[in-house]
Formats: C-alpha cells, structure tokens, sequence
C-alpha cells in the first residue's frame, strides 16, 4: 500500500474529502435555518396551523439575543393562530398571489413601496444611552453651519408646487452627526416629519419635495413623542413619502412610454 492509505480503496486524503462534503453540507443546513428565524413561517390566507410553510429543515429553536442598554430579543417568536393583520388592501384579482390594490388613502395602506416593516417602538438610542434623534431645541450642542441655508421658519412644497407647511424645526443624529428629519408645522397647527433624503433644500431656504404633493402633508403620520421618534415611526413615516412616489397622483401609476 503506498503512503497515507487506509486500506487498498481508502486513504486519508479520501477520508479528509468527504468530512469535508459533511462538514459543507451541515454549514448549509445551519445557515439555511438560521435565516429563518424573521419572516417564517409562511403563512396561509386562513392563518391555520395546516397551511404553515416552515421551509426546508424546519425553523431553529427559539434563541435570545442580548441587546444594548439590557434589552433582549428572542427569535423566531412563537407563531399564534388567528385573524391576519389588516392590510390596507385588496388582490387586484382572484388568484392567489395576486398583487395588491390600495384600499383608502394610499399613502397610508402599507402597500408597494408603502410598505414598512415592524421595527420596535421604542426610539433608536446612542451608545450612551441617549435618545439618538431629536430636534435642534432640545440639544443646544447643535446646530446650522454658518453659511448652509436655514430652513426654519421657510415653506415645505410639494410637487405640486404648493406649500405644504413650513419648517418648525430639524431633527439631528446625535451618533451620526448629520440631519434626519425636517419638523413640519402644517394647517392647524399639527407638526409632522419629513426625511432628509426625501428634502431638497433651495438656496432661500425653502424645501422641496417630489415624494408627494402640498396636500398631503397634513396626512403624514405623526410621533406619540414631541421630541422622540420610534424605530417604528421611522418606518411608517418614510413609508408614507415612499408610497407618494408611486401613489401621489394617478398618473404616477401608469407606464413611462
């Protein structure tokens, strides 16, 4: 037998080879699972217990994962039976997968690039433990560079070309250093917030934005907390100017060419 055999059909190098294979295959598996612990098990129209699709391998056991500034999570959550959670909408047709049709406000249906995701309510926080956005008034450390346009106090229009409201105030990262939201103050009285990413702000000051028209400020979603936002606001908020650039007008729903 030469050097490194076994036996005359098997040596070491084979031996090697296939813990290999099992060893792949078994990282597969555990990846596989491991990335089903948000979003499954997928779910019949009915919601029953027969309808569950769990995905190949099945779910991983529940693990708890410690957060910063002593919270948990714990993944995948047990699933529970009952009624699905209202969707802002219809299938466009009978069969099932159909794509869904805004029912009400469409800004606010939660559908198409409305959509958001259900992120925790409670406010992003730095790692000191600090509220991580919050307006320019409640951190005087903070502040417009001399020379950039202060929009404060300047009016908010929408594609339209209307004026949607007018800045009362802008929202800082504290962690980032860079502005998040432009608060506006629109008809009544009511303040609501308007992503960054989402302004473009004019040389006087003034802001623009394409997302949605001067109207539609006054339904944009509001904070429970003056001076805070929650991860899940964040979300339904930018959701809201999302959906505007599908939804804000009727034409906006049709083809290009």
């Amino acid at each position: 037998m030469s050097t490194g055999a076994i036996t005359q059909t098997i040596d070491i190098a084979q031996v090697v080879l296939y813990l290999f294979w099992a060893f792949f295959a078994a990282l597969v598996v555990y990846l596989h699972r491991e990335n089903q612990r948000e979003g499954y098990p997928l779910e019949s129209l009915d919601r029953s217990a027969s309808g569950l699709q769990e995905g190949l391998f099945g779910r991983p056991d529940p693990k708890t994962y410690l957060l910063p500034h002593g919270k948990t999570k714990t993944v995948p959550e047990e699933w529970k039976a009952g009624p699905a959670p209202a969707v802002g909408g219809k299938p466009a047709d009978r069969y099932p997968g159909s794509p869904l049709v805004p029912v009400g406000n469409p800004l606010l249906a939660g559908i198409g690039p409305g959509a958001w995701a259900d992120r925790d309510d409670h406010p992003d926080m730095t790692f000191e433990g600090q509220v991580k956005i919050v307006p320019l008034r409640a951190d005087g450390d903070y502040g417009v560079a001399e020379g950039d346009p202060d929009p404060r106090g300047k009016s908010v229009f929408g594609a339209d070309g209307k004026a949607g409201g007018k800045v009362y105030d802008i929202w800082v990262d504290r962690s980032e250093r860079l502005f998040r939201y432009y608060e506006i103050e629109v008809e009544g009285g009511r303040r609501v917030l308007l992503p960054s990413n989402f302004a473009k702000v004019q040389g006087n000051g003034t802001i623009k934005v394409l997302a949605i028209l001067g109207s539609q400020f006054a339904d944009v979603p509001a904070t429970k907390q003056p001076e805070q936002v929650s991860l899940l606001e964040e979300d339904v908020i930018s959701a809201y100017y999302g959906a505007g650039t599908l939804y804000a007008t009727a034409d906006r729903l049709g083809p290009l060419l």
